[in-house]
């Protein structure tokens, strides 16, 4: 997000909170009075259609309640979204990311959950993963802190998914939870994968994931205790980065740059031209669809540095505005649409999420009789590799964005990696003290 749209949002909701059209602790309806609550999301068509399903369902549940479902362009949704807290009508309940939810929740445009949280008639709280109910905590300075300000819509890891077939072919023996692979462990295996010319040409290995490699390596964007120092150019960070880059620009075991152009990394995966590809468990859907060939997952391979393996975490929240007038049935819709069990089961069914209720995850998903055949990987990545991105934990993002639309000179190897870090450390450190100064302007 750009420097001057990160103020414009933040100013915009400032001004809602301050907006006295609405709010929150209004009387009540009564239970026989009729609800009408709005919904507003992004997602594909086949996600729409669940939501609408479920939607029907809650109403059939609470008939009193009324919904009226918003589908906005995921692209366009955050200005849809300031549009309407602008004008001082928010929907009641609606998607929000990660990387906006300390905003929101800083400028007083999220109702406080946690009374809801621990004690509601939808869901249990010991059947949730703690993971994703504490990723939308904010106690007005660090996230995963304090009161719950939102509900996940979903959680997704982010595996490495492998092409049996060409494993099998290329005699490459998969990695298991005893005997996990290291870095080099990787690139040998990619090697053996990589083969054939043109049109024929199969790559080991997609481009891996960045923060994978650097949190793997023991190393940190910024440090994790005051979330106020940059630290790129520790030597941790840049082996990691070298490492990546090298993978395609030395061992060519990685599209280059121009073919990655012509046919991304997950495309390259489903049509069989590439064995091994980093990507969210919102895939399945799509890889059951368009894969004719047997797949499974793997976790990240380890640091011979640090011999662990780190990966982060996705989730869309399910806000409800602090203005709605009906707290407790905004609520109830949010819960509904994050744990109720069919919905749950409609969305691994699927392949959109995997479930975010424990017994439906071990019982009903672990045994679905679909790829990938070791699902109890995609569990173990939630509960023991995973952590929130870094910068999901500042207030603006803008010097992480930095660094994402630089660090292609690495890749495509027109500097190093020492180079880049050390030519943008200033850089970031200067946006980054720019966000700490702005969330200090805010508090709950």
């Amino acid at each position: 997000m750009k420097k001057f749209t990160t103020f414009s949002l933040i100013i915009c909701l400032v001004l809602l909170s301050l907006s006295p059209l609405s709010a929150a602790g209004k009387k009540e309806a009564a239970p026989s009075d009729q609800v009408k609550l709005t919904f507003m999301g992004w997602g594909t068509d086949a996600e729409i259609d669940t939501y609408r399903t479920m939607i029907a369902d809650f109403e059939k549940a609470y008939p009193n309640v009324k919904v009226e479902y918003i589908v906005v362009a995921d692209n366009e949704f955050d200005t849809k979204l300031q549009s309407m807290i602008g004008a001082g009508s928010p929907p009641d309940v609606f998607y929000c990311m990660i990387d906006n939810f300390m905003k929101y929740t800083a400028t007083g445009n999220l109702l406080n959950l946690s009374q809801f949280v621990n004690s509601n008639e939808i869901f249990e709280r010991d059947n949730v993963w703690d993971q994703i109910i504490d990723l939308y905590r904010y106690d007005g300075t660090m996230l995963g802190k304090g009161d719950v300000y939102a509900l996940p819509k979903d959680v997704s890891v982010f595996p490495i998914f492998y092409n049996v077939d060409l494993f099998k072919k290329a005699g490459v023996v998969p990695p298991t939870k005893e005997n996990p692979w290291d870095w080099n462990d990787y690139l040998a295996a990619a090697r053996k994968l990589t083969s054939g010319s043109g049109e024929n040409k199969v790559y080991g290995s997609g481009a891996y994931s960045l923060e994978s490699a650097v949190w793997s390596n023991g190393a940190e964007f910024i440090d994790q205790e005051t979330l106020s120092t940059v630290l790129i150019d520790e030597p941790a960070f840049v082996e990691a980065l070298q490492w990546m880059a090298d993978l395609r620009l030395v061992h060519q075991v990685v599209p280059t740059i121009a073919e990655s152009g012509s046919l991304n990394d997950y495309d390259r995966f489903k049509q069989g031209k590439l064995a091994m590809v980093g990507a969210g468990t919102w895939s399945l859907g799509d890889f059951w669809q368009n894969c004719d060939f047997t797949f499974d997952v793997m976790n990240w391979p380890v640091s011979p540095r640090t011999g662990k393996s780190e990966i982060w975490f996705g989730s869309a929240g399910l806000s409800v505005s602090s203005k709605t007038k009906h707290p407790q049935e905004a609520f109830n819709l949010a819960a509904y649409l994050a744990f109720y069990e069919d919905s749950q089961r409609t969305a691994y069914q699927k392949g959109q999420a995997i479930p975010m209720l424990k017994d439906m995850a071990y019982n009903e998903f672990a045994t679905l009789d679909k790829d990938p055949a070791h699902k109890d990987v995609l569990f173990d990545v939630l509960m023991n590799h995973t952590r929130v991105a870094s910068q999901s934990k500042t207030f603006t993002q803008d010097w992480f964005a930095e660094f994402n639309a630089n660090v292609a000179s690495v890749f495509d190897g027109s500097e190093t990696a020492r180079s880049f870090t050390q030519r943008m450390k200033p850089r970031l450190q200067a946006l980054l003290d720019e966000s700490i100064e702005l969330s200090k302007e805010f508090s709950l």
